[in-house]
């Protein structure tokens, strides 16, 4: 009987290694840790998503780096980790969501929506010749009341009050636990979401490296996402 190479356990995601681990899977994580902080926080008003935009280059114009994305009018994503997967996952969000409404004339419930992208994600850790989706997402909408989930490269999904994804996960989510209080209103979330940021990272948090994103019930009980413009953000720095 032969032994397996222990780099074939790098080779294909479809081999467990001896202690149960799927390096791939792992290796996105690691991807998504290289990525801006990306947080969401659940309000009394509906939800807040707030991104910070790494900028590389004084160059890079501001406002063609996106973070945060509308998938419908009551629900939007947030990521950390590879963009361009991000993209990929988006655009399969926004046709589930439109295939749901075609199909039942409503819109898709969220843990409906973030199910089924965690789905995808998911099968994307189970063949060969594939990767895993080297990015998380923070899938926030409003319903009856704000919804937030957070999904990770190997599809599994949590809900929760209030998280964050990426390389400063561990200090903004310290400081949200010590901090947080269901029941928050809007603007105390940006104020509290912008003051973890600060504690997780050394550059200067502006109006031009922040993306802010509110999802609330509006008059006529319809939701409504709204980005806040560079001058709102700049309000609460």
């Amino acid at each position: 009987m032969y032994g397996v190479s222990p780099q074939a356990y790098d080779r294909a995601i479809t081999v467990f290694s001896p202690d149960g681990r799927l390096f791939q899977v792992e290796y996105a994580k690691e991807a998504v840790k290289r990525g801006a902080t990306s947080i969401g926080l659940v309000t009394k008003e509906g939800v807040v998503l707030i991104a910070h935009k790494t900028k590389y280059t004084k160059l890079a114009i501001p406002t063609s780096v996106k973070k945060i994305f509308e998938v419908d009018d009551h629900l939007a994503i947030t990521a950390s980790g590879l963009v361009a997967d991000a993209r990929k996952l988006i655009d399969i969000a926004r046709i589930t969501a439109q295939r749901y409404y075609l199909t039942y004339n409503e819109k898709i419930p969220v843990q409906r929506l973030a199910k089924d992208v965690a789905d995808v994600m998911q099968v994307y850790t189970q063949y060969g010749g594939i990767r895993p989706f080297g990015v998380s997402l923070l899938v926030a909408g409003v319903a009856d009341g704000g919804e937030l989930y957070e999904i990770e490269p190997s599809g599994a999904m949590t809900g929760y009050y209030a998280v964050s994804i990426g390389n400063g996960k561990k200090e903004v989510d310290d400081y949200l636990e010590k901090n947080y209080k269901i029941g928050i209103s809007e603007k105390q979330a940006i104020k509290l979401g912008i003051s973890a940021l600060k504690k997780s990272t050394e550059e200067t948090l502006s109006q031009q490296n922040l993306e802010v994103c509110v999802i609330r019930k509006v008059k006529g009980g319809k939701v409504q996402s709204n980005f806040l413009s560079a001058d709102e953000v700049g309000s609460y720095l």
